[in-house]
């Protein structure tokens, strides 16, 4: 109650400070012909997110640091525009049809072949050229904490077979928790593997390296990748290497070691496996070094993708910061990459009659 207290009168006095949630005017503007929007949502304890319907994605994320002061945890525009021209498209956006990497974008479906178009060097990532990222998605706010989205994926898009109909849900739960639900269904044989792909500092969005963040992951296994970060098809053991976040490791301290996958990934870019687990028990949690904030990420999907920013290269103008390298991380809940080409990971097929289910939660506390 003392925290809550605190967080609302700071946001009294800071007003327009660089935490707070960015003005609806900049988001209003008509995209191949859809109309764009910011839509805010907020809980009773003062937490507030900013997301658009341009790619479904958060803007803002803004919660009480260890002073009780309100901290925006996630790198975004003040305007639409930003997200239209950044030479980095994934800023806090939906992922799919599907997140992560697929050889070659090639794979075979019920005995049939898949092309899909390929954009990260050899490979499809992130669904392709024009991902969910790239699209206006039909809104509905449902009340002060709860926001829907809906999309029409069409067959052929990008290469993907089927009429995808995909729902998003965001909310802002009563314990800080910003939870993600995505639904979809399909009307012939597909893949679907969908995430979120917030980039987040937990000391504040421009505060600097994410180096000193303590994280920690529940997983005994990862998937080394090749030089192109394509799984090997190996479920390797993090015991004695720079990937093991079990009892909680500083995000910095190992990411220079000399080690083969380290190099592949040019840093932290790969699928940890994680442990039997539950919607009930924190699969990851970080905290920030500076703010002491804490977040948890709870998930009822099988694998986490840790990228720590390797790729940020200071192109993009934010809001008085620039995505310098390394200062945000990602936790992208998901299926394995590149499962359709192997038959050991869990399958991401997706057939008429049947609904794609899954949720994520990031909740956010003040680490004692």
């Amino acid at each position: 109650m003392k925290n809550t207290f605190i967080f609302l009168i700071m946001m009294l006095l800071t007003g327009p400070a660089e935490a707070q949630i960015p003005t609806t005017a900049g988001f209003t503007k008509t995209i191949d012909g859809k109309a764009s929007h910011l839509y805010i949502l907020k809980n009773q304890k003062g937490m507030e997110a900013a997301i658009t319907n341009y790619g479904g994605r958060v803007v803002s994320l803004v919660v009480p640091d260890k002073n009780g002061h309100p901290t925006n945890v996630v790198l975004g525009f003040d305007n639409v525009n930003g997200y239209v021209h950044s030479t980095e498209p994934y800023f806090g956006a939906t992922i799919g049809r599907y997140c992560n990497r697929i050889a070659k974008g090639k794979f075979l479906l019920d005995g049939k072949p898949c092309q899909i178009t390929i954009n990260n060097g050899p490979n499809a990532l992130h669904g392709g050229k024009k991902g969910f990222q790239s699209v206006d998605w039909e809104a509905r706010q449902i009340n002060e904490h709860t926001l829907e989205f809906h999309y029409l994926s069409k067959d052929g898009e990008e290469g993907f077979p089927g009429n995808l109909k995909v729902k998003v849900t965001y909310m802002l739960t009563r314990d800080n928790g910003l939870s993600i639900s995505y639904e979809a269904v399909t009307d012939k044989i597909t893949v679907v593997n969908l995430t979120n792909h917030a980039f987040f500092n937990l000391n504040g969005a421009g505060s600097g390296s994410i180096g000193g963040h303590r994280l920690r992951i529940a997983a005994d296994r990862y998937t080394p990748v090749d030089s192109t970060l394509i799984p090997t098809g190996e479920l390797a053991n993090v015991a004695g290497t720079p990937f093991d976040f079990r009892k909680g490791f500083s995000i910095g301290g190992r990411i220079n070691d000399h080690n083969e996958q380290l190099q592949n990934g040019k840093g932290y870019d790969h699928n940890f496996v994680l442990n039997k687990h539950s919607l009930s028990t924190a699969v990851a949690d970080v905290i920030g070094d500076k703010s002491g904030i804490l977040m948890q990420v709870y998930t009822d999907q099988p694998g986490l993708q840790f990228y720590s920013g390797n790729f940020m290269q200071s192109k993009n103008q934010m809001r008085g910061y620039k995505d310098d390298f390394r200062t945000a991380f990602a936790l992208e809940t998901q299926h394995f990459p590149d499962s359709p080409n192997e038959p050991k990971f869990p399958s991401t097929v997706l057939k008429p009659g049947q609904v794609y289910r899954s949720t994520t939660s990031y909740k956010f506390s003040v680490n004692k």
